[in-house]
């Protein structure tokens, strides 16, 4: 007899299972993005394990093998009934399984026949070697938490909110908020053009999330940052109904902390009002309803939903060179559905389909503003109209081939629309501007627009994936292919007929550019052509093979590789980028010290690959137009300020950068042989049940980012190597800093369009040396995270984690939050090395310390109080500014004859207030101090009456203690020159929200 085992067996759990529906379970994933669970165990060798779903009656009997050992993977998330046929019989009700791997053991039992109605799930899932939080229906709808996927993220350990500027967004692990993967159901619905944020669907459709910090396993990638996976709910066989209602009132808000520019920059501005937060309004209101059960007994299943947001903000802007500014009004719809269908076409086969539409609407209406009064006009001066959002369709096939082989397959798809059409937009009219110095009455016309977002831009995902799971002796063995397809048609254009109209004023005669002539002291007119963007597609492929091999009854050893391709094309269809032969190795351990899963060691140690997201290609590699026609003219219209009389000056319109609406060559757009983005994790930690009412335990995790992608507009290589090879500078020919995709602290070689000898161009292979280029990449993450639970025992839950890290080096990632900037991968950090002096330091994610609880507690059947708290060191701040270095402005280009002493200072040092100088010192990054400590409290009470069960209502304060902190400044001290103090130097960005309440009432029932 098995002692392990019978230790085991003999404990069994007096806690009753369904509360692990309020439980957050930490490391209890197997795998990324799953919408299924697992139940294994042992029993006796031979015998028969029969897994029923009291949801839908969906059944699986499977054979433990020799060693007692038996394994029912990718059943659907629910609450089952475990039962063993052998020579003891004994059954597990109320076994509940996620999307985490559920222990349930009946060997060495000493009672022939045997029915427990408790908790067969022990708190720590041996079976895992991942990292994760996974937050139930239960949790989120029982904590003061945003009705948002991406806040309920916050939650977790070692997840930060990202940049305001980057919207609703989060950083996991000191990673950029571009990193991350989002996946409902196993299907990929993160942001196809910036991968920043994701598609959503209705809050009480969620059935749990999973928050991935770590450590997955072979079978995903694409992401190095942190995985939210939703697993939507499900019909069964019971019919049920619900509806509700939240409402959260601007007259329930405390006032909002208006920004002021800094008191001590000595600028003409310093301490006064830049944005009166104080007469911002804010409601929104949410309808709620849904419906669930079966279509056939035990076969065929539906559940559906849908949420109707209505939410009214009006706000002014910010403080201008004008008194008067802009006051909006802004009207927000946001209308989401999702239905799910489950069909058991028997035992061994099911088919799962899932709809989701995530549309919003928005309409922005535009008036005057007067700051000294703070009143606003009534007349409608401008506006916007947006629709954004669409639907996504998912089809999953699982098939139990025999006990010991599972076939699963996923097909998904899903439309996005970004649309846009300006309050009172003629197309007819022109945009016309006065660029001429002095004039008492400067030309405007009919058109308030000058450019305009593509209308027809959208966004495209479709994919799929097969996967085979095969259990053979003491090894899970699985395979799969993995293919995701994205596009997505972005760009901006001309409004009006496709130009405007600009005036001018020339004392030589000389054009504003181009160098045509015209007559000295007169005036001339430009028609500009801009327009950019096009479609563009991704394609990601990838196979992985993995090994769970059950060393022994303790040892868990999980071995896995994956390769992943990933291919990026132009506007034109051809690729730019081609990645392939990724290899990705992942080794992870499960060590059950004890044998009865109360104290668990694991670790993991893997390579996860990043792909560059759709909108690196509209700036990089998309056909651009760039214009300018000269004319002379007799008069100007003045009803529409269009020029009157006009003869051309250039024939023919001329770019200044060969803009004409062709596309780059792609060859020379990036580094040959780009290396992917891609990081190294390490992470070793434990959990261990202290008793029956507590967890505790501690992981340790380290990242290094080994590549990264970003764009250099540095020519001092080209030059250089020109020089050595004797190419002459040809003076008609554009040796301005172009900028490339390359991989920063590496040596890269650029396919350029150079002249040879003969005066013919070609490519010419141009080495890009680290050595010479000066730069380094660097972005280390270490930290420490530490949690306590104590899991439902029918009175109360409560968790808290407590995070100490430090996040370092000289590049945040995919992202510079330094300046809010989001050209995903094209960065201004390493445009030219003279950026980079001074870049190491504390990372914008650098939060030292972070501390997480939240809980609930039931203090009678009618009343249930709960509340979360997360606390936060402030995050580094930095002063950038204008170079001050030794050589600044020195007449000193790297290579004699290459290039004027003012261009080389006018292209690398005097780029702008982006260098980490600052009063003619230098100052490290993140080497400003840190912005204060942040700490926000929210709590609830909720009555839940006898006289009418089901009914809930609920009321959340957010902010209790109304601390309003900075989230981030404005970091560029700069501006005009060195020692030239920005006015808007560390003025505050953005708060955090101040005190609010949202009501809620909620009504379920059975049909």
């Amino acid at each position: 007899m098995n002692i392990r085992n019978q230790a085991r067996s003999v404990r069994l759990r007096h806690t009753a299972l369904a509360v692990a529906l309020g439980m957050s379970i930490t490391g209890g994933a197997m795998a990324q993005s799953r919408s299924a669970g697992t139940v294994f165990g042992t029993a006796e060798p031979g015998s028969t394990i029969t897994v029923k779903s009291k949801d839908t009656g969906l059944t699986r009997t499977i054979t433990a093998d020799t060693q007692g050992r038996y394994r029912a993977t990718e059943l659907p998330i629910g609450t089952y009934t475990v039962s063993v046929n052998g020579s003891q019989s004994t059954t597990r009700d109320n076994v509940q399984v996620g999307v985490g791997g559920t222990e349930v053991d009946f060997n060495a039992q000493n009672l022939s026949a045997v029915t427990v109605s408790a908790n067969a799930l022990p708190s720590i899932d041996v079976s895992s070697v991942t990292s994760d939080t996974t937050l139930s229906s239960t949790v989120l709808n029982q904590v003061p938490v945003a009705r948002d996927i991406t806040q309920a993220a916050v939650l977790a350990p070692s997840v930060i909110p990202a940049d305001s500027r980057y919207g609703n967004s989060v950083s996991f692990g000191g990673s950029a908020a571009s990193e991350n993967a989002y996946f409902i159901n196993g299907f990929p619905v993160t942001n196809a053009l910036t991968n920043i944020g994701s598609t959503t669907l209705p809050f009480d459709a969620i059935n749990s999330e999973q928050v991935i910090t770590g450590g997955y396993s072979a079978r995903y990638g694409r992401s190095t940052g942190g995985v939210v996976n939703v697993v939507t709910k499900a019909g069964s066989n019971e019919w049920k109904a619900g509806a509700l209602v939240t409402w959260t009132p601007e007259s329930l808000r405390s006032t909002r902390r208006s920004i002021y520019y800094a008191p001590d920059t000595g600028a003409a501005v310093a301490g006064q009002l830049y944005l009166d937060r104080s007469i911002v309004s804010d409601t929104s209101t949410t309808y709620g309803t849904y419906v669930s059960g079966p279509l056939i007994k035990d076969r065929l299943f539906l559940y559906a939903t849908g949420e109707w947001t209505d939410r009214s903000l009006n706000q002014g802007s910010a403080r201008g060179t004008s008194p008067v500014a802009g006051y909006s009004k802004y009207d927000n719809k946001s209308p989401r559905w999702l239905v799910k269908v489950d069909w058991n076409i028997n035992d061994s086969n099911i088919l799962e389909l899932t709809g989701i539409s995530d549309k919003t609407g928005q309409n922005i209406d535009r008036y005057s503003y007067n700051f000294a009064d703070s009143t606003h006009g009534t007349d409608k001066t401008g506006g916007f109209r947006y629709k954004d959002g669409g639907e996504t369709y998912i089809g999953k096939y699982t098939s139990y081939l025999t006990d010991d082989l599972t076939l699963s397959a996923m097909y998904g798809k899903q439309d996005i629309v970004h649309y846009s059409e300006p309050f009172g937009y003629d197309p007819t009219q022109v945009n016309v501007s006065d660029a001429r110095p002095g004039v008492p009455n400067p030309v405007t016309g009919l058109q308030p627009y000058s450019t305009l977002a593509d209308p027809e831009a959208y966004d495209k995902t479709d994919g799929y994936r097969i996967d085979l799971e095969w259990h053979v002796g003491d090894h899970d063995l699985s395979a799969g292919y993995d293919v995701l397809n994205s596009e997505s048609r972005a760009g901006t254009t001309t409004s009006g007929p496709g130009y405007t109209w600009t005036y001018f004023h020339t004392n030589t005669g000389e054009t504003d550019q181009g160098g045509f002539m015209t007559t000295p002291n007169s005036d001339y007119v430009a028609k500009e052509v801009y327009a950019n963007g096009g479609t563009f597609k991704v394609e990601q492929k990838a196979y992985y093979l993995e090994d769970r091999w059950q060393l022994t009854d303790r040892w868990l050893l999980s071995l896995g590789v994956r390769n992943d391709k990933f291919t990026n094309f132009n506007s034109d269809g051809i690729a730019y980028v081609s990645q392939s032969n990724q290899w990705a190795p992942r080794l992870g351990f499960s060590w059950d010290v004890n044998g009865d899963s109360s104290l668990k060691i694991f670790g993991n140690a893997g390579r996860y690959f990043l792909a560059m997201p759709l909108n690196v290609a509209l700036r990089g590699a998309a056909g651009s137009t760039f214009t300018d026609q000269y004319f002379t003219f007799t008069g100007i219209d003045p009803t529409t300020g269009v020029p009157q009389g006009t003869v051309a000056i250039n024939s023919t319109p001329y770019s200044a950068n060969n803009e004409y609406g062709q596309a780059p060559d792609p060859r020379t757009v990036t580094a040959q042989n780009l290396k992917s983005h891609y990081q190294d994790e390490y992470i070793l930690g434990m959990q261990q049940q202290i008793n029956t009412s507590w967890t505790w335990g501690a992981r340790l995790q380290y990242r290094d980012l080994k590549s990264a992608i970003d764009d250099q507009c540095d020519n001092r290589p080209m030059l250089k190597y020109m020089a050595e090879h004797n190419i002459a500078v040809d003076p008609n020919y554009s040796y301005s800093p172009d900028c490339r995709l390359f991989n920063p602290g590496e040596n890269n070689t650029m396919l350029l369009d150079l002249p040879d000898a003969a005066g013919s161009p070609e490519l010419v292979a141009v080495p890009y040396s680290a050595k010479d280029m000066g730069m380094y990449l660097k972005r280390r993450y270490i930290g420490l995270d530490l949690f306590l639970e104590h899991p439902f025992d029918g009175k109360w839950y409560g968790r808290i984690d407590y995070t100490i890290s430090h996040n370092y080096g000289n590049d945040e990632g995919q992202l510079d939050s330094d300046l809010g900037q989001q050209d995903v991968s094209q960065t201004v950090l390493y445009d030219h090395a003279e950026l980079m002096a001074y870049g190491g330091g504390n990372l914008p994610n650098d939060r030292r310390h972070v501390i997480k609880a939240y809980g609930y507690y039931s203090l009678t059947p009618e009343w249930r109080v709960g509340g979360t708290l997360v606390a936060q060191t402030g995050r580094p701040k930095q002063c950038l500014g204008y170079y001050s270095g030794s050589d600044a402005g020195a007449y000193n280009p790297p290579q004699a004859g290459t290039a004027t002493g003012k261009d080389y200072f006018d292209n690398y040092l005097n780029y702008g207030p982006y260098y980490h100088f600052c009063n003619g010192q230098p100052v490290k990054r993140g080497g400003s101090g840190r912005l204060p400590n942040d700490i926000q409290l929210s709590l609830n009470a909720a009555y839940l009456p006898k006289w009418l069960p089901g009914l809930t209502i609920q009321a959340d304060v957010f902010n209790v203690f109304n601390k309003q902190v900075a989230q981030n400044v404005t970091e560029l001290g700069e501006n005009g020159g060195p020692g030239v103090v920005y006015s808007a130097r560390g003025r505050v960005i953005s708060y955090d929200a101040p005190r609010s309440v949202r009501l809620t009432a909620r009504y379920d029932f059975s049909l």
